[in-house]
């Protein structure tokens, strides 16, 4: 069992609709966090109790940054939840170059850089007798390709498969990376795709049902979490 209590944890995409309910939970349970964010605003008007460090995900180096300042915070780094993503709607023969990349940048890449960038730390983390821990929400897309969703589903996957060869590889170094993959979930994501409209959607999970669902995994030490774990 993961203990929240003193842990450290970074949560990424703190200013969302699923990343702040991850991030009141993890409060409510004696965390102290990092909140991280493309807008320092919005992080500082969140009425959760952390420290906000803005952050663009798109640039390499300003994950290694982001990292190395929310390890500066408290000294140390026990867990990371990545919340971060955007999403593209449209047919899959129209996606554009710029959506693509940064579809691959937000939810592919950075969360790759991240592991990277934070390995020692939560390696650190380990040693001393903490259950380190890296969650990704790469969604039921990565189970289930969905049409007009091809390429953020794509990224989505390309993240999944990401996460459970890591994760292999880091169970010796006491590191564990969980990923869940909820369905739709009532966030304002699907209202500021980068590209494309929204389709009429069906009523999704409240956020709340999903972040509890996230941090009851955290705590019981679970590794995956299938589209069939979450339930209104």
């Amino acid at each position: 069992m993961t203990h929240l209590d003193d842990s450290v944890i970074l949560v990424l995409g703190a200013s969302g609709g699923l990343g702040s309910e991850i991030a009141r939970l993890l409060a409510a349970g004696g965390a102290r966090l990092v909140l991280s964010g493309r807008n320092q605003a919005k992080l500082e008007a969140l009425s959760i109790p952390g420290t906000p460090l803005a952050a663009d995900l798109t640039d390499p180096d300003a994950i290694t940054t982001l990292v190395a300042d929310a390890i500066s915070v408290n000294g140390r780094l026990d867990g990371i939840v990545n919340a971060s993503g955007v999403v593209a709607f449209g047919p899959a023969i129209e996606v554009s170059d710029e959506t693509l990349a940064e579809l691959f940048a937000v939810n592919t890449l950075a969360p790759i850089r991240l592991l990277r960038a934070a390995r020692a730390a939560l390696s650190e983390s380990a040693e001393q007798g903490r259950e380190p821990f890296i969650v990704t929400l790469s969604g039921v897309v990565s189970e289930s390709p969905t049409a007009n969703l091809a390429a953020y589903s794509a990224s989505k996957a390309a993240l999944a498969a990401f996460g459970q060869a890591a994760g292999r590889e880091l169970r010796r170094s006491g590191i564990r990376i969980l990923d869940a993959r909820p369905g739709h979930t009532e966030t304002e994501l699907s209202t500021h795709p980068i590209s494309g409209i929204a389709p009429r959607l069906p009523a999704g999970y409240p956020p709340v049902v999903v972040a509890q669902r996230v941090v009851d995994a955290i705590i019981n030490g679970e590794r995956d979490l299938a589209s069939t774990s979450f339930h209104s």
